[in-house]
């Protein structure tokens, strides 16, 4: 195992070496002047050719590329054109905001989407195997900007049930030590806090759960479907096993595999996909950061930032891996 895991690691390293290509290139070749954008308009062609030459533009590509390169080795992401503040410094301010959405995102869309493909499954071709199928369907089609706007109108708007936007009111201080605001509000026992956290949280978390949770229902329901018609399934039954046990005890486990890597690639993709989430409801993550980003045409935002997303989307990747063996021994890591 341990040698897997290395293996597995090592490999991460010409994946991140090709999403850094990537991204230098596509902003190589992105119309406009980041000595002008820092400068101004009304810069004189001296100041932005001095400017230019100290962010090291007048350098070729491949000379461009290695300082990047070597920037990011270091661990150093470069400062922000528009603030002037570390990227690396705002992205540690602000992920923790992503990774508390994606979480509970992720968690409404596991708990919820497993719980209705077993219940599909065990009950195929009835009512509720096709409600569940078509709320499923539903679900994959729906935008999440507009499923977003959507909530807010009702819920926000209309009966006044949740806040709508932000992570946490005006009127509630939370001591900030680790900027999980659930963490921070539990590990100083601030009850109102918490419960104002949760509060901001449900809508986003809503909306970016239903494309997840649909795909999650509908490999749960497939998977399980395929399990449940193996010989070993049969021979429980014949022995007298109650319909849950042989569910919950023999189907599920087997039946989790495909998925966990459902799982893993929606949760790798929620850490970088919910820019649409956080733009709509002001939420002050990494997603909103970047968007503003591109709006702004801040570079070293988006190498920054796209940067730490993948980084994160191979990691979850490596740990679903991982889990194959520990769910099922079965599978050889070899």
């Amino acid at each position: 195992m341990l040698s897997f895991i290395i293996r597995r690691t090592l490999s991460i390293i010409p994946t991140l070496l090709g999403v850094s290509i990537v991204i230098f290139l596509m902003l190589a070749i992105t119309p406009g002047d980041p000595a002008e954008l820092l400068l101004g308009e009304r810069a004189t062609e001296e100041t932005l050719e001095n400017m230019r030459e100290h962010l090291g533009l007048n350098e070729p590509l491949y000379v461009q590329y290695g300082m990047f390169l070597k920037r990011l080795i270091k661990f150093d992401l470069g400062e922000t054109i528009w603030t002037r503040q570390k990227v690396w410094d705002e992205i540690k301010q602000r992920y923790p905001a992503t990774i508390e959405l994606s979480v509970a995102a992720m968690f409404l869309s596991c708990f919820f989407g497993i719980i209705l493909g077993i219940i599909s499954a065990t009950k195929q071709y009835s009512w509720f195997d096709y409600m569940s199928m078509i709320a499923s369907l539903i679900g994959v089609s729906i935008p999440v900007f507009w499923l977003g706007l959507v909530l807010m109108l009702v819920f926000s708007l209309y009966l006044g049930w949740f806040p709508m936007s932000g992570r946490l009111g005006v009127d509630v201080d939370i001591e900030i030590i680790t900027n999980f605001y659930v963490l921070d509000a539990i590990l100083t026992r601030n009850w109102a806090g918490l419960r104002d956290v949760i509060w901001h949280l449900t809508l986003p978390a809503v909306a970016l759960s239903t494309i997840p949770l649909a795909i999650i229902a509908r490999m749960t329901r497939s998977s399980m479907l395929e399990v449940l018609r193996q010989d070993y399934i049969k021979t429980a039954k014949a022995k007298g096993l109650g319909q849950t046990k042989v569910v919950l005890k023999h189907a599920l486990r087997n039946g989790l595999i495909p998925v966990i890597t459902v799982i893993g690639l929606q949760f790798g993709i929620m850490l970088g996909a919910a820019i649409l989430t956080e733009t709509v409801f002001a939420w002050p993550g990494v997603g909103k950061w970047i968007f503003d980003g591109v709006v702004k045409r801040d570079y070293m935002v988006i190498q920054g930032g796209t940067m730490i997303v993948a980084s994160c989307f191979v990691i979850v990747n490596l740990v679903v891996d991982v889990l194959y063996a520990v769910i099922n021994p079965r599978i050889s890591v070899k």
